[in-house]
């Protein structure tokens, strides 16, 4: 996991702090910065105390759009955070027993979900900065992979009433990566005309269909590249891949 912060630190070094960034458009670069490093040390200090409930979230406060701090000085105390809470991570090992805020009740939740948090926040950092945006086709899979897992869980319904209005006859999205890996199951549904909102690995027919590279797919879903890009091949009913993309949104 840190070294998903310390391919991103030479470029934060010299990055202008109050450029807005596209993809979390309410937040100027500092800001996401900051709200990544105070969400490392949330969940360090979960790990750490192997806490049985949420301690206050800071990273989910208020965060201050100044840029006082260089760049550099930003730099070091991101990626200070990330490997801070990898070493905590390993530390505890996978199955120590700790609050999650969804079901798991392990640091493996946790572990997970910040790799990927730290992953989609480099993408943020590298389009604000107008550099590449790389990374490693097993990463990219498990992110999809956890992102449809967690946002298949009946818990979501709670959070998100409104995506109930997702669900409907006939209502079935595929995403194919066009240059996955041989040993990698490259095909994900998404099928919402049950109950509840689900997905599975499969190459079955849907009402729509996308293929694109592993990369664009991840952006995609994650709302931080738009569906009608040149990079994607887009069959079917195009509007329901629109409203599935708007209601699902990870910001």
């Amino acid at each position: 996991m840190a070294s998903a912060l310390t391919d991103a630190e030479g470029p934060v070094e010299g990055a202008a702090l109050a450029a807005s960034v596209p993809s979390c458009p309410d937040w100027n670069l500092a800001q996401l910065l900051r709200h990544l490093g105070e969400g490392h040390r949330w969940v360090d200090e979960i790990v750490r105390t192997r806490a049985t409930q949420p301690p206050p979230d800071t990273a989910l406060r208020v965060l201050p759009r100044d840029t006082t701090q260089s760049p550099a000085e930003l730099a070091i105390w991101l990626t200070q955070g990330a490997r801070q809470l990898a070493e905590t991570l390993r530390t505890a090992g996978p199955d120590t027993p700790i609050w999650t805020p969804l079901p798991s009740g392990t640091t493996r939740f946790f572990a997970r979900r910040m790799a990927h948090e730290t992953l989609i926040h480099r993408a943020d950092t590298t389009q604000t900065l107008g550099t590449d945006f790389t990374v490693d086709h097993r990463v990219a899979l498990d992110a999809l992979d956890e992102w449809m897992e967690l946002g298949s869980l009946p818990e979501m319904f709670d959070h998100h009433p409104e995506r109930r209005a997702l669900l409907g006859p006939g209502r079935t999205l595929h995403f194919h990566a066009t240059d996955a890996p041989p040993s990698a199951t490259p095909d994900w549904l998404v099928d919402l005309t049950g109950n509840t909102l689900a997905w599975r690995h499969s190459t079955g027919p849907a009402a729509v269909s996308v293929r694109a590279p592993l990369t664009d797919l991840l952006l995609l879903v994650y709302g931080r590249r738009p569906a009608d890009s040149d990079t994607f091949e887009i069959q079917g009913d195009a509007e329901l891949l629109e409203f599935w993309l708007a209601e699902v949104i990870f910001a």
